[in-house]
């Protein structure tokens, strides 16, 4: 009896299980009214889908709050994407929410999220594939209804920040039957007019009013367009398929034409700048080659031939100057050495010894007598003076030092 009683936790674990193991249970669409909704400070929102037959506690917790692009309220009646499990704590099942739709976009969203995966997988989202926007136009194309805020916005925008771009308006149906064909005839048709970039639009609604640029015909147009798109879809808060495969998506159609048109303002801002800028450097680089000019006439004149003569004859003009002062220089101590060597001479010579009273002795036959023993008595001499010559001979010798030794002698 005892081995059949379970716990109650088992039992909870046991039921969550079947519904864990139940493949519809895990991924089900349940619609319903919105009731006793919550919105917890953690940022889980709890309410209650309820219909005449019955109500279903569900709970979308904060991480799968990005699910949730409305702001959802009592009285709502709804289309959520879930799973069912058991709250194992209270032994209560609920639905644990992952989307929300408003109801009645509910089949819409899976046709819209279907092509969407669909196209995603074929490229034609890839970033490889978007064509650059030029960021200078002259024409621009559009595709919208003829009336409405959508065109209007465009024109002012564009006509505001370049009233010299060409626009090109193509009419086309944007909402009901027949409105993506429109829209792809419009793309083909500014196409080949050759516009600098088209723009595929209209102003917000519903998801039913927007869905002609969720056809998976607009898609391929624009994907294929040789020229640049812009999607500009509803308000900022619409995404459409039209918006992935454009080569640039823009939240409103005014920005749409911001996106597409430069401000000449600004061009003119720019154009000044580098005007500035061009007269800055032209200034600069005239200032350097006039520098340059004045360094190669300096240089010029430096290395001209008259120049080189002039130098030249600087050159032969100091050297003369330098021979003539060395010239100066070595005279002055040849004089100097001159007068020494005249001085000199003048204190050894005969005439000077004269001058004094002093005579020179010499033979008949002229050789100095500077000693007495050569001569004996009875020579001639001939004694010269100052102012004439003695003509005499020797009557007596006296030897000086003989008379000497003889002094010495008798002292001795």
């Amino acid at each position: 009896m005892t081995k059949n009683v379970y716990t109650v936790g088992q039992v909870n674990s046991y039921i969550k299980n079947m519904f864990t193991q139940d493949f519809m249970m895990n991924r089900i669409y349940v619609k319903g009214e919105v009731s006793n909704c919550k919105y917890h400070t953690s940022g889980h929102i709890y309410f209650t889908l309820k219909d005449e037959n019955g109500a279903l506690p569900a709970v979308l917790f904060a991480g799968n709050r990005k699910g949730l692009g409305f702001s959802m309220k009592n009285g709502d009646n709804v289309i959520v994407l879930g799973s069912i499990s058991v709250y194992e704590r209270d032994g209560k099942y609920q639905l644990y929410a992952r989307e929300i739709l408003p109801d009645g976009e509910g089949l819409l969203y899976q046709r819209f999220e279907a092509l969407k995966r669909e196209l995603e997988e074929m490229g034609m989202f890839a970033s490889e594939y978007k064509q650059p926007v030029p960021r200078y136009i002259q024409t621009l194309g559009v595709v919208t209804a003829p009336t409405g805020a959508a065109i209007r916005d465009i024109q002012n925008i564009s006509r505001r920040r370049n009233p010299y771009i060409q626009t090109i308006l193509y009419p086309a149906l944007v909402q009901g039957e027949g409105a993506a064909q429109s829209i792809v005839n419009g793309i083909h048709a500014l196409e080949q007019y050759g516009v600098d970039v088209i723009i595929v639009g209209r102003g917000g609604g519903s998801m039913e009013d927007l869905w002609a640029f969720n056809e998976e015909i607009v898609a391929r147009a624009i994907f294929e367009c040789r020229i640049p798109i812009i999607s500009a879809v509803g308000h900022e808060t619409d995404t459409t398929i039209a918006d992935y495969a454009a080569d640039l998506r823009a939240p409103t159609p005014s920005a749409a034409a911001e996106l597409a048109v430069f401000d000449i303002r600004e061009l003119e801002e720019i154009m000044l700048s580098l005007r500035l800028e061009l007269n800055r450097r032209i200034s600069d680089k005239l200032e350097r080659c006039q520098e340059k000019l004045r360094q190669f006439e300096g240089k010029l004149k430096l290395l001209s031939p008259e120049n080189q003569l002039n130098e030249k004859r600087q050159i032969t003009i100091d050297f003369e100057d330098k021979l003539r002062m060395q010239m100066e220089q070595k005279l002055t101590h040849r004089k100097h050495e001159t007068e020494l060597y005249a001085g000199r001479l003048e204190a050894l010579s005969p005439l000077k010894k004269l001058s004094l009273g002093y005579a020179f002795v010499a033979d008949q036959a002229g050789r100095s007598i500077r000693d007495v023993t050569v001569l004996k008595e009875g020579d001639f001499l001939n004694i010269h003076m100052l102012n004439g010559k003695v003509k005499a001979s020797v009557q007596e010798i006296e030897n000086l030092e003989r008379i000497q030794l003889e002094q010495s002698d008798e002292e001795i």
